[in-house]
C-alpha cells in the first residue's frame, strides 16, 4: 500500500518552498487540477461536469496521450482550461537519470508547442509528485513553474471508497487550495462519484474556480 498525504502539511511546503503548493487568496478561489489525460470518454465526461458548474481547471497532460487524442486536447483549450506538462511518458523522477527526465519533459513540451494557444506550457507537475533536486533546478532555470498540490483526492487509490475520495476534498479544502483529480481510467470509479459532488459542495459553499497561470 502506497503512502501519501491527502492534505500537504505546512512543514513540507516550507522545506520545498520553491514549488507551488497552493495559491493563497481571500476570495475563496480554488484551483482544480486533473492529471494524466487526455483520456477518451473520461476527459470528455470531466469537461461536461465542469461546464455544468461554469468551472475552469488546469489539466496536466501526458505527451503521448496528447498525441493520441489531439481533438480532445484541443477541446481542453477551446473550453478555456489551462494546460500543463506532465512529462511525455509519465516517468517517475526518483527512478530515472536526470538527463533522461529532462528530455522526457522536453519531449512533452514539443508536443505542446505543436498545438496553438497553449500559453501555459511552462506549468509542470511531476508524475507521482516525485522529482529530484537536480531535475527541479534545471526545470526552474528553464522557466517552469512546478505545481504540486494542497489537497489530494486520492481518486487513483482503488482501496478507498468513492465517499472517502469525496471527503478527502471536502474536509480539507480552503481558499487557495490546489486540488488534484485524475482524468484516467484507473481513477474513474472514484472520480465519477466524487467530482460532481465536489463541484456541488464547492459552489454551495461560495467557492469559485480559477485556472493556474
Amino acid at each position: 500500500m502506497s503512502f501519501y498525504w491527502v492534505k500537504t502539511n505546512s512543514f513540507i511546503k516550507r522545506v520545498f518552498s520553491k514549488y507551488c503548493w497552493d495559491i493563497p487568496n481571500n476570495e475563496k478561489k480554488i484551483y482544480l487540477t486533473f492529471d494524466d489525460g487526455p483520456t477518451p470518454e473520461i476527459t470528455d465526461w470531466v469537461l461536461s461536469e465542469l461546464k455544468k458548474f461554469d468551472a475552469k481547471a488546469t489539466f496536466f497532460c501526458i505527451g503521448k496521450n496528447i498525441k493520441a487524442n489531439l481533438s480532445l486536447f484541443e477541446k481542453l483549450i477551446t473550453e478555456g482550461h489551462s494546460i500543463g506538462n506532465h512529462t511525455m511518458n509519465h516517468v517517475n523522477g526518483w527512478k530515472i537519470h536526470t538527463n533522461d527526465y529532462i528530455e522526457n519533459v522536453k519531449n512533452c513540451a514539443h508536443v505542446l508547442e505543436e498545438q496553438e494557444k497553449t500559453g501555459s506550457r511552462l506549468l509542470f507537475r511531476p508524475p507521482y509528485g516525485k522529482i529530484k533536486k537536480a531535475q527541479s533546478k534545471i526545470l526552474r532555470k528553464l522557466g517552469y513553474k512546478i505545481v504540486m498540490w494542497d489537497v489530494l483526492s486520492a481518486d487513483f487509490d482503488r482501496s478507498i471508497t468513492p465517499q472517502k475520495c469525496l471527503e478527502n476534498v471536502t474536509k480539507n479544502v480552503k481558499s487557495g487550495s490546489v486540488i488534484v483529480f485524475h482524468d484516467s481510467i484507473k481513477a474513474s470509479p472514484n472520480l465519477k462519484f466524487a467530482l460532481p459532488k465536489t463541484l456541488h459542495f464547492l459552489k454551495e459553499n461560495g467557492y469559485t474556480f480559477d485556472i493556474i497561470h
